[in-house]
């Protein structure tokens, strides 16, 4: 009898702390949740929004196809970080040295400065939807807002904010079933793959893939990876949480082509700015689904804002050696933190100076169409050097899928730019 009571009870025990270990690894779900849900960032919401508007759902199959090129790049941007302990500014300083190293931190600062002052007055302009004011003088107190949660929260503070943040994502789709979509119709436009060759199709196609595997992400996961240190035995589960943050990203991407098609597409409005799809969705699907189309596009403001402000700190931090990580304290890492203040200023000035919405996103897109191929090229280059990972290998067909995926990248960039530049038809 006391045999059996020892049994189990040391089965209980076993029990409870599987659990607890199964719990607390739920928690500490979120490096790549972050990561994936900064994607959705309101450049790459104006740019599904205008698709969706020229195309309706025609383009929908896309989006989710960015499902598989979201998880090999988030994956291998976890293995590099876990396995070299390095970020990837750090991993290609060491590996391939300093003109590279200058190279990705030139292009990922232009791409940075850019896209803050288009996701700063994206989120005012939320904002302003929200409470019905002026968005104009909102910028400087958003981008303010964000930047005190990076200058005075510790990094468990702050990733613990942008998880609870992240719940905003779901009005996307909340958004997208309160337009009343012709579901037969997404059905086909999700599971048929087509692009008709009109201009519109064409135009659409390369959005997509040029606004979803932005830079600023894969180095971003590889920055979660070296602040959250742990074992090399929970790579896994960091894997599976990359993977988790890459599907929620391509989820969130076709929620706003549905939802963008389904009114704008459907009614032939075209916009040219998610503050303006989240006007009209107010007279086409009702006010519910207005406010809730601001609600995400402020949740996606809110996420990628920080992210992209930390990351500029960290990869110049990293190519010059100096003490980093929101780990630390402003004066512990007084240069850190004058890289995020310093590009945030930069950025709430550019959005200030009365350039247009449109042209903010061309210039981002013209630096990014150098800046998104370099980098994943150099991520894939780091995954397969031993003196980097160490006696870990990357297995090959993870890095041929990064290959492929880097060169369908710089192609589409390649493409884009040669239309942007007239040197080919539009």
């Amino acid at each position: 009898m006391g045999d059996r009571r020892g049994v189990r009870g040391r089965g209980g025990r076993a029990r409870r702390a599987a659990t607890t270990a199964a719990g607390s690894r739920l928690r500490s779900l979120g490096p790549g949740l972050v990561s994936g849900a900064a994607d959705t960032d309101p450049t790459t919401v104006a740019a599904l929004v205008v698709v969706g508007a020229t195309t309706m759902f025609g383009l929908a199959w896309l989006t989710l196809l960015m499902m598989p090129a979201l998880v090999v790049v988030q994956v291998l941007a976890t293995r590099v970080g876990v396995l070299s302990g390095r970020d990837l500014q750090r991993a290609v300083r060491d590996g391939y040295g300093r003109v590279l190293s200058s190279l990705l931190l030139v292009s990922i600062l232009g791409v940075n400065v850019v896209t803050i002052a288009a996701d700063v007055a994206a989120g005012a302009a939320a904002i302003g939807l929200l409470v019905g004011v002026e968005s104009r003088w909102l910028a400087p107190a958003f981008a303010a807002g964000v930047l005190a949660l990076l200058l005075f929260g510790k990094y468990d503070e702050v990733e613990r904010v942008l998880k609870v943040v992240m719940l905003g994502l779901l009005a996307y789709g909340a958004a997208a079933v309160l337009a009343h979509p012709d579901w037969l119709a997404v059905a086909r436009g999700s599971l048929v793959p087509s692009i008709p060759f009109t201009e519109a199709h064409l135009a659409g196609a390369l959005a997509i893939l040029g606004t979803t595997l932005t830079s600023y992400m894969y180095v971003w996961q590889t920055v979660e990876q070296v602040e959250e240190p742990r074992a090399r035995e929970q790579l896994k589960f960091r894997e599976f949480d990359a993977q988790v943050g890459g599907g929620l990203a391509a989820v969130i991407f076709w929620c706003i082509l549905v939802a963008s098609g389904a009114t704008l597409g459907a009614h032939h409005q075209q916009v040219e700015t998610a503050e303006q799809a989240a006007q009209a969705l107010r007279p086409l699907a009702g006010p519910l689904a207005g406010v809730l189309f601001s609600l995400g596009l402020l949740a996606s403001a809110i996420i990628a804002v920080p992210v992209i402000m930390a990351s500029g700190g960290y990869v110049t931090a990293s190519a010059f050696g100096w003490p980093r990580g929101l780990s630390r304290t402003p004066r512990q890492a007084p240069r850190f933190y004058a890289v995020v203040v310093a590009q945030t200023v930069a950025g709430v000035a550019l959005a200030s100076t009365g350039i247009g919405p449109i042209r903010l996103l061309f210039l981002a897109s013209l630096i990014g169409g150098i800046a998104t191929p370099l980098g994943l090229v150099l991520l894939v280059l780091a995954a397969g050097n031993p003196r980097l990972i160490g006696a870990t290998p990357i297995h090959l067909s993870l890095r041929v899928a990064g290959w492929a995926v880097a060169a369908l990248v710089a192609a589409v960039s390649l493409l884009f730019l040669a239309q942007q530049l007239h040197l080919v038809p539009a």
